[in-house]
């Protein structure tokens, strides 16, 4: 069983993201962290509530993250690919209201599960540096290993040329957990773009109502789908980034990755947001207690298959 506490700002991918976790019978869900991102701060924060209370999981804390960048920038939403509210066509009820814990809760988790506790950031890097600032290595030594969706080692950007929109948001926050962080595992665009999933994967998902998630996936995929179609037609569905990175945590086994010290462009130029890496062959020699996991490849057909899995899982 995999222990994990969530920094997410849902978000269509991060709330799909959500559901596998708390569908996935290997899977742990001890907190979720709601920071800004595709949606303000407290709409991310209502989407998380609202999922929660669809899986009848209110045990589960919401932890308020961030609400704008270290940086003090403007932070920029994106209701074109997500919807206003962050579910495309769905509106969360207002009659769904949570208690939302302050962000200490954090580090009583940390202390809770320690050394078997995997966090896994699929947003902004934002709340996650905050932690590091916060809890410095004496907290945060106390986690078996972080999972960061970002960056675009070597492929174009998805917000720039070069930079990816997790590490393009906050650039010194996500530099400043690879700095900080210990055994950080890293899937960037070179692998997420290619964790896809078509139209007729969905219609096998919702064909049944397997779940309470199941009216509920296709038509914030259908939303999402068609905001990727936009942006490239020729694919045949849409990726799934924030899955694919809590895939790579249960099914390990599933995923290649090289060891490289990484770091983001800090700098208020073009090259904001820019993963960086060392990829020359003699590179791959040097490791140190700094040196993260960059996912380099994985088993398609296992992700799909393990994504429909755990989608139908049936709930009482």
């Amino acid at each position: 069983m995999y222990n994990i506490l969530l920094f997410c700002d849902p978000g269509i991918d991060d709330s799909l993201a959500i559901m596998y976790a708390l569908l996935n019978p290997k899977i742990n869900v001890v907190g979720i962290v709601s920071s800004y991102g595709n949606v303000p701060q407290q709409q991310a924060i209502q989407n998380v509530a609202y999922l929660l209370y669809l899986a009848g999981r209110e045990d589960i804390p919401i932890i308020a993250g961030a609400r704008s960048p270290l940086s003090g920038e403007v932070a920029i939403f994106y209701p074109e690919i997500h919807g206003e509210e962050g579910l495309g066509p769905i509106r969360p009820p207002d009659t769904v209201q949570r208690e939302v814990v302050n962000f200490d809760e954090i580090f009583k988790i940390i202390n809770t599960y320690a050394y078997n506790l995997y966090i896994i950031d699929v947003g902004r890097c934002t709340s996650l540096a905050i932690a590091f600032l916060l809890g410095g290595e004496e907290q945060l030594s106390k986690v078996k290993a972080f999972y960061s969706m970002g960056g675009a080692f070597l492929v174009p950007g998805n917000v720039t040329s070069l930079a990816e929109a997790n590490f393009h948001g906050d650039a010194i926050a996500a530099n400043l957990i690879l700095n900080k962080g210990r055994n950080v595992f890293i899937t960037p665009l070179n692998v997420t773009n290619y964790a896809i999933i078509k139209p007729e994967n969905i219609a096998q998902i919702t064909s049944q109502a397997y779940n309470t998630f199941s009216p509920l996936i296709k038509p914030i995929f259908d939303y999402y789908n068609e905001a990727y179609k936009k942006l490239d037609p020729s694919l045949s569905g849409s990726p799934l980034h924030d899955v694919f990175t809590i895939f790579a945590l249960v099914n390990p086994e599933k995923v290649n990755y090289i060891d490289r010290q990484a770091s983001v462009s800090i700098n208020f130029d073009n090259t904001k947001g820019q993963s960086i890496a060392d990829f020359r062959a003699r590179s791959a020699e040097v490791n140190t207690i700094a040196t993260d996991h960059i996912a380099v490849s994985f088993n398609y057909e296992a992700f799909v298959s393990d994504f429909i899995n755990v989608m139908t899982m049936r709930t009482s």
